[in-house]
């Protein structure tokens, strides 16, 4: 039987990614995004086991729609992928940021989150656990997370809280066997980064990254794919950097 995996924000950058690298490492997928069904078009054409289901991370509703559709169609989940998440419509100094966008970014990026893998752990708890393990469940934090970007303070501070959340999540549930871990992905191109790409474009050039070149998504993809499919098995409630070697502190 094939393994079963959800993956938020599958309909582009690295949620497409990893969904696609977990397809081609024998995962059945089912991926979530606030893209409507209508809209996606031929994205996903051709991928055998990929079931897309349309709904908002925000909504209590929407989350638990998508763990019935899983559970409706495989009976089991076995991993868990949270990627989605959004920046601020509008980037404003915190001195003026709006209670509106606070909220906006942090209902999905961490309430959101939090909440739906509340809900995906429980589902995993109900199963025996197989040679010792129920579960995978690894998050998508940023560098943002510990870099002050003062024109952004409400996404910082949502991937902070992504990171205690994934520290929270993998002390309750490493005992029964399932592990938790997230990365913390830097300058990746994707449609978040499209718009300030002459800024980064600048930045790398001038040593930002010491590896000198942008991410992609599927370097996200292959690091997600290794904590979940059993190579790590003895880690948990780890945050991995993927970002060129940019938390680097260098004189």
């Amino acid at each position: 039987m094939k393994k079963v995996a959800l993956v938020t924000g599958a309909a582009g950058g690295i949620g497409y990614a990893t969904a696609e690298k977990l397809l081609k490492d024998g995962f059945a997928v089912v991926g979530m995004d606030i893209v409507p069904v209508d809209a996606v078009g031929d994205k996903f054409a051709g991928w055998d086991d990929f079931t897309y289901v349309s709904g908002n991370l925000a909504s209590g509703a929407d989350r638990e729609a998508a763990v019935n559709a899983v559970m409706e169609k495989h009976g089991r989940i076995d991993v868990l992928v949270n990627v989605a998440g959004v920046a601020p419509k509008v980037r404003n100094d915190i001195l003026v940021m709006t209670e509106e966008s606070y909220d906006f970014v942090m209902g999905i990026n961490l309430k959101g989150t939090t909440f739906l893998t509340q809900l995906v752990a429980n589902k995993m708890l109900e199963r025996e656990a197989e040679d010792g393990v129920r579960g995978y469940i690894v998050n998508v934090s940023s560098c943002s997370a510990y870099t002050s970007s003062t024109s952004r303070g409400e996404y910082c501070m949502s991937k902070a809280g992504t990171t205690m959340m994934t520290m929270l999540f993998a002390d309750r549930l490493a005992p029964e066997g399932i592990l938790v871990n997230e990365i913390c992905p830097g300058v990746i191109a994707t449609g978040m980064t499209e718009k300030v790409k002459e800024k980064y474009d600048k930045l790398i050039a001038e040593g930002l990254v010491p590896m000198n070149r942008w991410g992609n998504p599927d370097d996200c993809a292959k690091t997600i794919a290794a904590l979940c499919d059993g190579t790590l098995g003895y880690t948990t409630g780890q945050s991995i950097s993927v970002d060129g070697g940019m938390h680097i502190r260098r004189l």
